[in-house]
Formats: C-alpha cells, structure tokens, sequence
C-alpha cells in the first residue's frame, strides 16, 4: 500500500513542502512507496514554491479510508486533519506544534515533535547523512518552507539551529536568502484574486477559548494595506464563514511582516474584549495594531483569553 504524506488543512507552505520532501526520502532513500498529498488548495506563497522548483501540485484528498498508512507531518491536531484520520494507520508524525491529543494509532509509531520553528528543519535532521542526497528541488523545498515559517528569521519561533540550516540550503543552491525571501513574500502578498471568505480561510485554525470556537487566521504581508483596504467586507464575511465553519467568530491577524507588528480587525464586542484581556491592548475602533506580534503558535494562541 502506498503511505500518504500529508500536513494540515488549508496548506501553508510547510504543509506542502514538507510532504513533498518527505515522501522523496522514503521512496529514494529509504525504498518505500509514498504519495505526499495535500488536504486543500496550496496557499499563494505555497503554490510559488511548487513553480519555482517545478514540482507537480500533489492531489488533494478529502479525507482517508480505513486502514490507509500515512504519515502526518507539521501538525498533530485531528481538527486539521481528514475526518477519518482515527480510521486510518498513521504510522508516524513530524512536527513542531504542541501535543493537542485525541489522535488514535493502530500501533506503536514513531513520533518527533521538536522545538523548532519549521517542520522541514526536523526532516533534515532526522535524515542525517542521506540529507545531502537531497537534489536541488529538495533543498529548495526545505529552504522555503524554513524562511516562510521563520519570515526570514524575523519570527520569535526562529532557532539559532532553523537559521544555519537555511543557511546550508542557501549556500549548496547559491542562492542569497533575502533576494530569495523578498520573492516569496511578494508572492505571498498578492492576494487580490482570493474572495474574502477565502482570505478567512487560507491561514486559519481552530481554536476554544473561554468556551467560544474561534477561527484564527492570519495573513503575513509585506502590503498590509492591500488586505487592510478591505476591512469593511472582510468583517462582513466573518459572519458568513463563522456560521459555515461552525464558530463563534473568526478573528483575522494581518502580520506585517516587514514592521513586525499585527492588526486584529475587531468586528464586535465579542473581539474587542478578547484583543483587550489576550494582549493588553487599547481599542478605540475597527482595528488594533500590535507590536512585535508575528507568530500565531509562541504568541497568538498561548495568549488568547476571555
């Protein structure tokens, strides 16, 4: 049976790099048959990583049948996951996010979640010595999805250890990490062909606080204005994508990536309560501005509060 790659829903670059780059090393490497597939539409930034290193987009799923081997990598939430993700054989997990529970095996499996800010940081390492049979399409996998998920070591998720092995990547392809980063953030701030609900949707998790579902989403632009600009439709469509998703509210983080800093569109009440207690913060109108915040996982979501 072939073992099916696959990171989380609404696929940042990581979760697609990231399988791509891990079913090669089982297939080339290790002699297995894998298929890295996605579980969604790959982001802009994402869809500029397969042109790029002229890589083929994997197929996208739906879910999964019982019994299929696959390998989870860049999440371990069964939220983000196929419905049946339970009904399946996982047989092993990447990642670099928190342990959430409620995941399911048929057996003992092998398990890394280290405290790196990339997924593809940890594959380079688990391969050790086979890393440098990776052909240049790999290596330029794994460098983008290391500098869209540090935002070129801007992140406060960034390790000194992400950082050198970019750095390796970067040197074996010649390539210069800030051309090559201002390429990727150019692509992943042109958003203007994606509806608002999509813009919702593309960088989002789900997330309880305070016994309210939450979507949280985030946007990392280099142009934040051309996001800001649409404010007004984009709160109006918040109501729309909450009652299809099944939240509360959804809450969109617009990352500056530049200025590191974030703007919170606060729609209601319901928001400006939760931006005042989360981050201290002052709100006076339709929107909040706040320094230094980058990164969802180390300083979004650990300090969402109602």
């Amino acid at each position: 049976m072939t073992t099916l790659v696959f990171g989380h829903k609404s696929p940042d670059t990581d979760s697609t790099g990231s399988p791509i780059l891990w079913a090669w090393y089982l297939n080339e490497v290790k002699g297995g048959d894998a298929e890295a597939v996605l579980l969604g539409e790959p982001n802009t930034e994402a869809a500029f990583l397969l042109t790029k290193w002229d890589l083929p987009k994997p197929r996208i799923i739906s879910d999964v049948e019982d019994g299929q081997a696959c390998v989870v990598v860049d999440t371990n939430n069964p939220a983000e996951l196929p419905a049946n993700i339970n009904g399946a054989d996982v047989q092993a997990i990447i990642d670099h996010h928190k342990l959430v529970g409620g995941l399911e095996t048929k057996g003992p499996i092998d398990i890394t979640v280290r405290p790196l800010a990339c997924t593809a940081t940890i594959m380079v390492d688990l391969m050790g010595d086979d890393a440098a049979k990776m052909p240049d399409w790999a290596k330029g996998a794994a460098l983008t999805c290391i500098l869209s998920d540090t935002l070129e070591f801007r992140s406060p998720t960034t390790t000194d250890h992400d950082r050198a092995v970019a750095e390796n990547l970067a040197a074996d392809l010649r390539v210069s990490i800030p051309d090559y980063a201002a390429e990727m953030f150019a692509a992943k701030s042109d958003v203007s062909a994606f509806s608002d609900a999509e813009l919702l949707r593309m960088d989002s998790k789900e997330y309880e606080v305070g016994g309210k579902k939450f979507r949280v989403s985030v946007l990392e632009t280099t142009a934040p204005a051309t996001v800001l600009d649409r404010k007004a439709s984009l709160m109006d469509s918040m109501t729309t994508v909450a009652a299809e998703d099944g939240v509360d509210q959804v809450l969109l983080f617009v990352v500056d990536i530049l200025n590191e800093e974030a703007t919170l569109l606060v729609p209601n009440d319901l928001v400006k309560a939760l931006a005042e207690k989360s981050f201290g913060a002052n709100v006076a109108g339709d929107a909040v501005v706040l320094p230094g915040v980058m990164s969802r996982k180390k300083q979004i979501i650990p300090n969402l509060a109602l």
